[in-house]
């Protein structure tokens, strides 16, 4: 399907009261879901209709470790590993990335102090890129997720204290 016409069935979803728009053209389906009146309508699958079992993708091989840590301090609200502190979570579902380009700096390091409003990454979602600020000032502890890893909402990404 034509990015073109996604777009502009986004445009129709946006325009209209619908909560969700899926569309099948072939073997492709397409669903839009509006999340809320504040929030842009999520492309949540846009990918051939398989009539088999595709086997998972593996992760990067030099995640696991600090996937298994995110997701324990997801599930705990802050793990063993990681340190005490105000946790900043992810505001949408996208890829993160820890630098403006693949060439530029990281935003942020571990033992870094920024400040409320420095950016500490971005997260691109539907082609948007939208930095990640801190919300409270301080020393960065720990950076929970790696540049280009897919994130989740609400999926802890930094602790600042």
């Amino acid at each position: 399907m034509d990015l073109r016409k996604i777009k502009a069935l986004i445009d129709l979803l946006e325009k209209s009261n619908l909560a969700e728009l899926e569309i099948k053209e072939g073997e492709e389906s397409v669903r839009l879901s509006r999340v809320s009146k504040h929030a842009p309508p999520m492309m949540v699958a846009a990918a051939p209709v398989a009539h088999h079992a595709e086997p998972a993708r593996p992760a990067p091989a030099a995640t696991p470790a600090l996937a298994a840590t995110a997701a324990e301090a997801h599930a705990k609200g802050g793990g063993k590993d990681v340190p005490d502190g105000h946790t900043i979570r992810s505001p949408m579902v996208g890829t993160f990335y820890a630098s403006p380009n693949p060439d530029a700096p990281s935003f942020v390091k571990i033992g870094q102090t920024v400040k409320a409003g420095d950016t500490l990454g971005i997260i691109e979602a539907m082609k948007m890129f939208n930095p990640i600020e801190a919300d409270v000032s301080g020393t960065v502890r720990a950076i929970l997720v790696e540049s280009g890893q897919p994130i989740e909402f609400d999926e802890p990404m930094f602790v600042i204290s």
